[in-house]
């Protein structure tokens, strides 16, 4: 599939850094409010804002055919409904203003000075309404170190594990974006030694390193969606850190899975990058052995190079990074997640959040979770203040950023970061 928006050739003629995650190439859709102002619609780049709703309200998108009041939702909601084609010919409109062979836009001053605003001017938002989260479990590395640690080594895989993308329902409700504070939760915990439980804030708070997809396009109850129609139903990925309380987890997660160690928050970065930005970035996933059952099965490459990092921020420190990992490790892909959640006939609705599971690698630096990277306590990583972290403490902000580069373009996402506070 080519894109003309994706053109490595084309420039903006607003100015851009070479290593911004916001070129041309990329325009990210978000939701953004000015002091005093209401929420709209915009598009990143560069350093810059485009505001949506102002550019439609002076005829730039006229002939799109869309409702305006579209581009002054809360959510992106709205805009998403609207279909594949619209998104596909939003985009294209958007390059052609933005190309700097062209002057609509960039010769009229005035209309520039209203459209154009500083990020560093506004407040970002949550981009989609969320009403259903789903969150799988699909790398392998990630699998493999976490059964390593708690089970058997030799079996640290369940039998299901490669047959299925084996996932959760989340809580829609928590879902939260980049800059929201979060307070470290409180729950039961029970020590190995101990006869009973306990309750008191979390002494094991962890990030997980995720991407998720959000969804573009319904399906009927009944109804399943397949691996070679599903790329047909995402709209776009964002950055996710699915916070984990690991010790609340251990002790409640036994029949049923995750739950209050869960759901207390999901961060988001507030950008979301369409699916069309990150067609150069296709590569092909692992070898999936033993082979999958049919309505698993697909075909071309399914998996994204997508570089992402994670760092940590003590307070009135400077931040350190603690990992770098890669999207294209996963062994289940977007495709077969969704293919599986529908199979049995689940209805999926627009702006349903759906996370990857954390991103592990083969080597350490690459491991997507504190309880890997330090191994579940056992070596704790130093930060540049001289303190060291097993876990997440009391006013650390931790920091996800995640790029994809070829050409010499890069396609980002910019950050979510999030701060932690004490238990109240």
């Amino acid at each position: 599939m080519t894109i003309a928006a994706n053109d490595p050739t084309i420039r903006s003629w607003v100015k851009v850094n070479p290593e911004s995650d916001f070129p041309i190439q990329n325009l990210p859709l978000g939701i953004f409010s000015r002091e005093k102002e209401g929420t709209s619609v915009g598009v990143a780049i560069g350093d810059k804002i485009l505001d949506i709703r102002e550019l439609a309200s002076l005829g730039y998108l006229a002939d799109l055919d869309i409702d305006n009041s579209v581009f002054s939702s809360q959510y992106l909601n709205r805009f998403i409904a609207l279909g594949q084609p619209v998104w596909r010919a939003f985009r294209d409109r958007i390059s052609e203003l933005l190309n700097n062979s062209n002057q609509e836009l960039q010769s009229n001053e005035e209309h520039v000075k209203d459209v154009l605003v500083p990020s560093n001017e506004v407040t970002m938002h949550l981009p989609v309404r969320v009403g259903d989260y789903t969150d799988f479990y699909s790398s392998i590395e990630h699998a493999t170190n976490v059964g390593t640690m708690f089970r058997d080594p030799e079996n640290a895989l369940l039998p299901n594990w490669k047959h299925i993308p084996v996932g959760y329902h989340g809580r829609a409700s928590s879902i939260i974006t980049s800059g929201v504070d979060i307070e470290r939760p409180k729950g039961q915990t029970k020590a190995d030694d101990a006869e009973v439980p306990s309750f008191g804030p979390t002494r094991l708070l962890d990030f997980e390193l995720e991407m998720a997809f959000i969804l573009g396009k319904e399906n009927k109850l009944g109804s399943p969606i397949s691996t070679a129609e599903a790329e047909d139903h995402i709209f776009g990925m964002v950055l996710l850190n699915d916070w984990s309380a690991r010790d609340i987890q251990k002790w409640e997660y036994v029949p049923l899975g995750p739950f209050l160690a869960k759901s207390f928050a999901s961060s988001v970065s507030p950008w979301v990058v369409m699916m069309d930005s990150l067609q150069p970035f296709r590569v092909s996933g692992p070898v999936q052995d033993p082979p999958v059952l049919p309505y698993l099965q697909y075909e071309g490459d399914k998996n994204y190079d997508i570089n992402l990092e994670v760092y940590i921020q003590p307070e009135n420190s400077e931040p350190v990074r603690v990992c770098q990992s890669n999207f294209k490790y996963m062994y289940w892909n977007m495709c077969q997640q969704l293919a599986h959640q529908t199979i049995n006939g689940c209805n999926v609705r627009i702006g349903d959040l759906y996370g990857s599971g954390t991103i592990s690698g083969s080597d350490k630096g690459s491991y997507g979770s504190m309880l890997e990277l330090s191994w579940k306590g056992t070596n704790p990583i130093p930060m540049t203040d001289g303190s060291e972290r097993k876990f997440i403490q009391d006013n650390d902000t931790v920091i996800m950023k995640g790029f994809a580069e070829k050409d010499g373009i890069r396609i980002g996402f910019g950050e979510v970061s999030t701060k932690v506070l004490p238990a109240r």
